[in-house]
């Protein structure tokens, strides 16, 4: 089926969408899907750029069929091996056995690796040019998004930057392909998490990427996942600009695992205590319940946490420790920080929270406090008293 979505007269859209992984990367949860974006050039020399996910293969198959008729695909450009983008290469040099597969020195020894030599291959440089009849692609080599071999692909005459995975986004196409067929916004946490998941340990190479391409004459960003941005490709550049930096905005994201209730109590009580204080963004989240992914991508947007923890066998809440090393993963930039916990028979809880936000390199602002078995009312005003001065900071900094 041709659904004829097409980014200009002869560049098409031929991605696929995917609501039954649970998973990404057999990680992070995809509660609202994703897709697999490919684009297919189609010129005196036939070219896709990028496939889809190996349990996709025939629709793409059947969608390039359906447009290229008898004529045959010449290229495959690889900007990213990651068998979400290159796992239906092989089904395609069965379909079409002369595909010629373009890729740089890192990209072959990835698909090597993966799948075995390809017998037909174009190796190419930063800045070399493949030229497809009418129009040219121009490769941009920027590793480390988020894989050593990735590089995006600029297409001239149209202004079209098929970007790889930068400028992704979990969540599927529904309907709406195009940033002007979609509210954006309806996007933009699950952009965020994608960013913060996937690529956030990767700032400073983004950061390059922005210098390498700042004079490009960008039209429409195509990236291999989430939408395609045409109407206003500065709208997903901002963001990418902005979560590269760590630049948070002032809100609290309040982080806490609790057995019997005591510590979620805490909690509760100093999140009410951060709302009268002004902050204007407040967010409470229960380590054990929500996953990680949805944990990190809220720590990435605000500049103040509170980390809670009851002592469980002398030691840090599991899963709380299992949160903070996600934010160690990424060596996430400092964030204001507040510890509190309920020590029970042993205590451990907020010790262990100590030792890993100063192995962050966070700064705790005031007084880390320790309940015994439940908060009384002197605990109580302690939050009362910690939250005031963590409001004061996150409001002024």
């Amino acid at each position: 089926m041709n659904r004829n979505i097409r980014l200009s007269d002869n560049i098409y859209y031929v991605g696929v969408n995917d609501r039954r992984t649970h998973l990404f990367e057999n990680l992070w949860p995809l509660d609202q899907g994703i897709s697999y974006n490919a684009y297919l050039i189609k010129d005196k020399k036939n070219v896709l750029i990028d496939t889809v996910e190996i349990s996709k293969t025939e629709n793409l198959i059947r969608e390039l069929k359906a447009i290229l008729g008898d004529a045959p695909l010449h290229y495959l450009v690889v900007n990213h091996t990651e068998p979400d983008h290159s796992g239906a290469l092989y089904a395609l040099l069965k379909v079409w056995p002369e595909l010629c597969v373009v890729g740089n020195k890192v990209t072959f020894r990835f698909l090597d690796g993966f799948y075995g030599a390809a017998a037909n291959t174009l190796v190419i440089e930063h800045d070399d040019v493949l030229e497809t009849g009418s129009l040219q692609l121009r490769f941009y080599s920027t590793p480390m998004i988020h894989w050593p071999e990735t590089m995006m692909s600029f297409e001239e005459k149209n202004g079209i930057l098929f970007s790889g995975d930068a400028f992704g986004s979990f969540k599927t196409l529904d309907g709406g392909i195009f940033d002007d067929e979609i509210d954006p916004a309806d996007y933009e946490d699950e952009m965020r998490r994608y960013y913060s998941n996937i690529v956030g340990k990767y700032g400073k190479n983004v950061q390059r990427a922005f210098t390498l391409l700042e004079d490009l004459p960008i039209k429409i960003i195509a990236s291999t996942h989430g939408p395609v941005f045409r109407k206003d490709p500065g709208w997903v550049l901002s963001r990418y600009a902005r979560w590269s930096r760590e630049d948070t905005r002032p809100g609290v994201v309040l982080i806490y695992g609790s057995m019997y209730g005591h510590t979620e109590e805490m909690v509760d009580y100093t999140a009410r205590c951060l709302k009268e204080a002004g902050v204007p963004r407040v967010l409470v989240y229960d380590a054990s319940k929500t996953h990680a992914s949805h944990i990190l991508s809220a720590v990435w947007e605000y500049n103040g946490v509170v980390l809670a923890s009851p002592a469980y066998n002398n030691e840090l809440f599991p899963s709380m420790k299992n949160v903070i090393e996600k934010f160690l993963e990424r060596k996430m930039a400092k964030r204001l920080v507040a510890v509190m916990g309920i020590s029970t028979w042993s205590g451990g809880g907020v010790k262990g929270l100590l030792q890993l936000t100063e192995a962050l390199g966070w700064e705790i602002v005031a007084d880390a406090h320790e309940a015994k078995y439940a908060a009384g009312p002197a605990d109580l005003e302690k939050c009362r008293a910690l939250a005031k001065t963590l409001s004061q900071r996150v409001l002024n900094s």
